[in-house]
Formats: C-alpha cells, structure tokens, sequence
C-alpha cells in the first residue's frame, strides 16, 4: 500500500518548474527514506558481521629455532598480520621447536590436532613420502622467484594441495631463503672422489642424492650441527646461508664455505594447517590467513637478500675461504639426481606426477631465464664495481 501524500506533496507534483520550497521538501522526504533505509540494512548487516569475525586463539608450532631470527620470523610476521587485519579477534600464538614438540615432528602435531598450524620446510617428511621434497626444494630444482611463480601461477599450489590432503593438512608457502650455500667442509672438495666417505650432514632427498656420489649422509637438527663438526663427528655440513651460519658458529669449526647449494636453489618454507580446522574457519577468515601466508613469503625473501651480504662479507674479512663446487661435482650430482628421479617416479605415482610437472615448468622458466634475467645479471655481476 502507498503512503497518502499530503496537500504540499500533491501540488508540488503539478509545478513546472518546481519551486525552492517544492525542492527543499522533496530533498527531506528523500533524506527520510534514504535514513530508514540504513537504519534497517544496519540492523540486519550487524549480526552477520559479527557472526563472520568470531574470536579465535590458535596455536602454531615451528620446526626452528627463536635464534634463527629470520626464519623463525616468518611465522611470528605471519600471526602479527592476521592479528591486524582481524583486530585481535584472531590470533595465532607461535611456539619455536621444542616447546610443544621437537622441530621435526611439527607435520604431524599439525594432522593430529595438536596445534592447528605449524610452519616447517616440507623436505623434512620425505621420510612419509619423497614428494614432500618437490615442494620445498629439490636438487636442481627451481630458483625462488620461479619457485613462487610455479606455485602461485603455474598450478604448483593446486598440485600440493592435493597430495597434501591425504595427510589431513593444507599448505600455503609462507617463506623461501632464496638460492642456499653448499655448506661447511674440513677439507677441499675438488673432485668427486673428495666426496667418498664423507660424513655430510644433509638430510632428505638431498641426502639420497648424494649417497650416490660416496656421501655419507647424516640427519641432525639444527642445534646439534656444531659441536658435532667441532669433534669431527661429522666432516661438513650444510644449513640455509651467511645469515644464518655466521648465527650458528660454522666459520669457528670448519675453513671452507662452498657454493651452490644445488639441492636448495629456492626452498619453500610452508604454513601447515590442519584441514578441519582450516573448513571450519569462516570465509574471510580463510582469506586473511593466505594473504597473511603471503606477506610473510615475500617478507622471509626480501629479508634474507638484505642480510646475507653483510654477513659473507664479515665470514670473509674472518678467514673464511669461499669455494665453488666445481662442474665435475656438479655434473656427477645432476646424473645421479636423475637417476634418482626415474627410480623414484618408477614406484610413486604422486612423486612422478609432481617432479614432472616441476620439470617442465623448469624448462620453459630457463628458456625465458637465458634471455633477459641470466644476460642482465652476469653484466651487472662483472660490471658492479664500476658504478
């Protein structure tokens, strides 16, 4: 039913032109309507506001240490974001390895319900199956920026999602240190003979590749590294690069730092969610947490470019003595990673269908790579004191 319009209402509708008083009347009847409008969308839109923004307390297990600031830190810049962007109505509370559960067992806290998140480098499961390894790093793989490309772009994110999901969590890359160092040595590694006996501390698929090679492996967590390179336990080891190895006190036990870490040359480091927990958050909720996963990816990257200068320059000034593994290593290592690959692949269908994909992206990545990225870099490289 339409309202009676009063004596001013009808003969306003016959003036042509409308008179100033005409039109300050039908702005108020507008200004009426226009406010009883808000007030009823107001009382309807409240509840449902509320409703999407509960609070929530989470917890989160990382696999390092509170020392290794910067990797550690994703996962703290990580909860810091989606405290912001939630007012504090969701929180996540972060636990460095060791203070819920060991660093290594961070995975399996997260499916079991435990906690409801940990942050934590996949290749530290391939234990569970190897293709955990393709996405965070794996010999000869992808550099940091193709990395994120293949997974944010290229379909590498959907791919790990669905292996993820048959161990009862879902992953987001939340970290990368970039391009990693070849590690610390007693001895010079000069030929693939060097390489016999050694006792290596390298873990994962890496590990297994080098095996190939005469490696001795030798899996130990990241506090126990020194002192066993300073009895002699171990004759070299690897960590992520100068930030963090200067921290941990390599340069003190062993002369030679080799580069490239071939095995890590972009590693991922992933924000594990258990997945009932992850449905059972409301959607915006769902959306502030990847963002935030994110944030914290590009924070981890962009922070190891600015301190790992400053911190080789320092390891060199102390007598650190830089070494490049040389082509006749590398070349052995790239043989036997592909031998590995097939092997592999040959009894895992989930391996095969990731390392396949991983493969080609990184093929079609170095075309492109070869032409502008690869071209620029080495001029800037042997041109960048001269600016």
């Amino acid at each position: 039913m339409r309202p009676i319009a009063s004596a001013d209402q009808r003969n306003c509708k016959r003036e042509t032109p409308p008179t100033r008083r005409c039109l300050k009347m039908k702005r108020r009847d507008f200004l009426k309507v226009s406010a009883a409008g808000a007030a009823a969308t107001g009382a309807i839109a409240s509840p449902a506001i509320a409703q999407s923004s509960p609070e929530i307390k989470w917890r989160l297990t990382s696999s390092f240490p509170k020392s290794l600031d910067t990797i550690y830190g994703g996962a703290t810049e990580l909860a810091k974001y989606v405290a912001e962007m939630t007012d504090n109505k969701f929180q996540i509370q972060v636990f460095a390895a060791g203070e819920i559960v060991p660093g290594l067992q961070a995975l399996d806290a997260t499916a079991n319900g435990t906690v409801e998140m940990c942050h934590t480098v996949s290749y530290y499961y391939v234990g569970k199956d190897p293709t955990f390894a393709i996405y965070a790093s794996v010999p000869f793989g992808l550099n940091a920026r193709q990395q994120n490309s293949w997974l944010f772009q290229g379909g590498g994110n959907e791919l790990a999602n669905e292996f993820f999901k048959k161990f009862g969590v879902i992953g987001f890359p939340c970290g990368n240190t970039g391009t990693q160092m070849g590690g610390w040595f007693r001895k010079e590694i000069k030929t693939v003979a060097d390489l016999s006996g050694l006792k290596f501390r390298i873990g994962g698929i890496a590990g297994q590749v080098l095996q190939k090679v005469g490696v001795v492996p030798q899996q130990l967590a990241g506090g126990d590294i020194y002192p066993a390179l300073e009895k002699g336990t171990i004759d070299a080891a690897e960590w992520v690069g100068p930030y963090d190895d200067e921290k941990l006190g390599f340069q003190k036990v062993a002369k030679y730092y080799y580069y490239p870490g071939f095995w890590e040359g972009g590693p991922t480091v992933h924000a594990y969610t258990n997945l009932d927990k992850w449905n059972s958050l409301p959607k915006n909720y769902q959306a502030i947490l990847t963002n935030a996963t994110m944030a914290a990816n590009t924070w981890m990257a962009a922070r190891y470019d600015m301190q790992n200068p400053s911190a080789l320059k320092r390891l060199v000034a102390g007598g650190t003595q830089l070494r490049p593994f040389t082509n006749e290593v590398l070349e052995a290592c790239l043989k036997a990673t592909n031998e590995l690959w097939g092997e592999i692949s040959a009894k895992n269908p989930d391996f095969k269908k990731s390392i396949d994909a991983m493969q080609a992206y990184r093929s079609d990545e170095y075309l492109w790579w070869q032409v502008a990225e690869y071209t620029y870099d080495s001029f800037m490289i042997r041109s960048r004191t001269r600016g």
